[in-house]
């Protein structure tokens, strides 16, 4: 008998975090949930001998080529026979309440297709992130909602799953833009329901930093949704991002109003972000 939600663990050379992340299941009601596990051609040789071990202890590990992050949850979704999906970062950690609560709100309340909440910061940082009630315009700014959320599975099949995208670290994002799009509704928890691990070399760190990924990442979502960012979305974006990076973003409009030979120069040399809107 299927249970009702499948966990969605991706890994690619994260095999130290794994302990951590299965030691917070233990917590949790068994007869709640199934695991799959998505080896995403890991090179690291330690991971690939803790993945062995799993799977020699009957944990669900399934091997593929790297083919990335999206594809990598897709996987486990595709082979999940639950009503529910939760995506889990190897690195993160779930809290026990979070499976009955989603459960049941999602049972209770068959219009809602995503429910999500608060996280417990740990590791180089310390605190609680709460990302607060479902807000579109938010959501069309900047990605607010972890991908650690419960997720109907139809829903998920209805919207064609993850996005497979070339620069990994945004598909959740995309994800939830399709559902917000679409109609789908989010249903936010005031609780601490899961733990987000914190690391100065985690993959969206380092994205958050690489100066020609952002600008490919606005290309993306600027091309992919270009009938929803109309002139209100611009200006709160940029409105955003004068509150983030004052100083930053006035530097930029000088460079692009007073020296703009210079400015394209800097763009080809991906040296500064290409028009602020997702940098």
């Amino acid at each position: 008998m299927s249970k009702k939600i499948t966990i969605v663990i991706p890994c690619y050379n994260q095999g130290i975090f794994l302990s951590d992340a299965l030691k917070s299941l233990e917590a949790c009601d068994a007869s709640l949930f199934d695991l799959i596990i998505v080896n995403d051609g890991s090179s690291e040789e330690e991971t690939k001998t803790i993945l062995n071990g799993l799977s020699a202890e009957g944990i669900n590990v399934i091997n593929q080529e790297n083919k990335g992050l999206g594809e990598a949850r897709n996987v486990g979704i595709r082979v999940s026979k639950s009503d529910y999906i939760l995506p889990l970062d190897a690195d993160n950690k779930i809290l026990p309440g979070y499976l009955t609560k989603a459960i049941e709100i999602l049972d209770r309340q068959p219009q809602i297709d995503v429910v999500y909440g608060n996280a417990n910061l740990f590791g180089e940082k310390t605190g609680v992130l709460r990302p607060g009630p479902f807000n579109l315009q938010q959501l069309m700014i900047c990605n607010y909602i972890d991908a650690c959320a419960v997720i109907r599975k139809s829903t998920l099949e209805r919207i064609g799953l993850y996005d497979n995208m070339k620069i990994m670290g945004y598909e959740d994002w995309d994800l939830w833009l399709r559902f917000a799009f679409n109609g789908y509704r989010f249903y936010y928890v005031d609780e601490t329901l899961f733990e987000y691990r914190v690391r100065g070399n985690s993959m969206l760190k380092n994205l958050n930093q690489n100066i020609q990924r952002q600008n490919e990442i606005e290309d993306y979502f600027s091309k992919k949704y270009a009938d929803k960012l109309d002139f209100e979305f611009v200006v709160n974006r940029l409105l955003y991002q004068f509150k983030k990076r004052p100083f930053r973003f006035l530097h930029y409009l000088m460079m692009k109003k007073f020296f703009p030979q210079h400015f394209q120069k800097l763009i080809k040399e991906n040296r500064i972000y290409k028009n602020f809107i997702y940098g």
